[in-house]
């Protein structure tokens, strides 16, 4: 990609333009890590650039950016520019054509507003960020009041790059961060979600969720979150601290996780605030049922996707019955152990267990039933193909109504437990169970 990149720049260059690459890929570079993607910045116009590529495509040619394909692959290419007015505090209302210096004043954070000359093999730098990267510091570029009050979601972008490169943010940049962090609320959710998603997806879920408390950002997009601080557990079952502290721990052993492993883990005990009370001991009764409910407000507000909403959803209203595992009868266990997306389930369990008493026995006894029934077919063992179905019951003549799914699984959970193996015994326990409802 780099060396399309590349050539890129060399024919702007050869038809008397300036060309450098720019960006993050600058950025990782210059740290020794391979970039995900390349991107120009350049003093030809966005129909200047679309004379000179065969396949354009202008994304914000009002922006001065335009998409150019090569090889199968997109670049994007925009025309060095100022910026003038941020009504919305997200885009600017006015673009003006400007020098290379006056398009990386505009930027967010120094360590992102480095040039590349590929020809030269020479990095140019206007704004310090060579010696930021070396330095480990994340600082916004000039007056970082300045930088926020251009586009708001810098305040959590801020905590994504801090979080991804372990960088500690610069004193005056965090201090920014905290007297404007209610003006996230002016950014999209769906802008809100995807850097929120990069934090949680990224190396270090917990310290990013910390980092977002501590910059008071965390308050404004996930006050559930926030609301689980100071809410305190039994001792016995939660020997590390409270409902918040509880949390961390799980996020703290993620690294790099599936985001809905994340996500519930985030919010698995978010209905324990309102639930909370205090009798022989410290309860929360049926914070599943409304952590459930919570959860999935919580997702949809930030326009999560419904099928990462509905898993979600799912494991934080189920992440406790792994209690009932060692007393399910065997039916119910393979049900269980059947369930959409299983591994996530286990996961969770595991994460709950080792963030508070660490007893691991439930998790080990599911994860060696699995295997064992694997080894003897899991399809076959834990989802039997059905002996019978509704047509069987009304030739029996039964009248169709909930008792037919009463017979039905009664029938299914004799195969389960092995007492049923063929249709004429699945006939046999129909009549019997038809024969015993009122």
């Amino acid at each position: 990609m780099k060396s399309v990149a590349t050539q890129i720049v060399r024919r702007l260059r050869g038809h008397g333009y300036t060309a450098y690459l720019v960006g993050g890929c600058v950025r990782d570079m210059v740290m020794g890590i391979r970039p995900k993607d390349f991107d120009v910045a350049t003093n030809a116009r966005p129909e200047e650039i679309q004379r000179l590529f065969r396949k354009t495509i202008p994304v914000g040619a009002r922006f001065g950016v335009v998409i150019v394909r090569l090889r199968g692959k997109n670049y994007e290419v925009a025309t060095f520019r100022r910026e003038r007015g941020y009504s919305d505090g997200r885009r600017p209302d006015r673009v003006e054509y400007g020098t290379a210096r006056q398009d990386v004043r505009r930027r967010d954070f120094t360590i992102n507003g480095l040039f590349y000359d590929p020809l030269a093999d020479q990095v140019i730098d206007y704004v310090g960020g060579v010696k930021d990267i070396r330095r480990k510091v994340l600082r916004a570029i000039g007056d970082p009041e300045e930088r926020f009050a251009e586009d708001k979601l810098r305040l959590v972008r801020a905590v994504r790059f801090a979080n991804r490169l372990d960088f500690p943010i610069e004193p005056k940049t965090a201090a920014a961060i905290r007297r404007h962090a209610r003006e996230i609320k002016q950014v999209s959710a769906e802008r809100v979600r995807d850097e929120l998603s990069g934090i949680l997806t990224g190396p270090a879920p917990g310290p990013g969720i910390r980092l977002l408390d501590e910059l008071s950002l965390l308050k404004v997009i996930l006050p559930e979150i926030k609301a689980l601080q100071g809410v305190a557990q039994p001792e016995l079952f939660h020997p590390e601290g409270d409902v918040y502290a509880h949390t961390l721990l799980m996020l703290d052993m993620l690294k790099k996780p599936a985001l809905e492993l994340a996500l519930a883990a985030l919010l698995h005990d978010v209905g324990k605030p309102a639930t909370f009370t205090v009798a022989e001991r410290i309860r929360f009764d049926r914070h599943t049922v409304v952590g459930e409910e919570m959860a999935r407000k919580i997702l949809q507000r930030l326009r999560f996707a419904n099928e990462t909403v509905r898993l979600v959803a799912s494991l934080v209203r189920e992440h406790l019955r792994f209690m009932d595992v060692p007393k399910m009868k065997e039916s119910t266990l393979k049900r269980f152990l059947r369930s959409e997306r299983f591994d996530l389930h286990l996961a969770l369990h595991r994460l709950d267990c080792a963030g508070s008493h660490g007893d691991l026995s439930t998790w080990r006894f599911c994860r060696e039933r699995l295997a064992a029934l694997q080894q003897e077919g899991t399809q076959e063992t834990l989802r039997p193909k059905p002996l019978l179905n509704g047509h069987d019951l009304i030739e029996m003549g039964l009248t169709p109504g909930p008792i037919f799914r009463r017979i039905l699984t009664a029938v299914e959970d004799a195969q389960l437990e092995g007492r049923v193996r063929d249709r004429e015994q699945a006939l046999k326990l129909a009549r019997e169970w038809a024969g015993a409802e009122p």
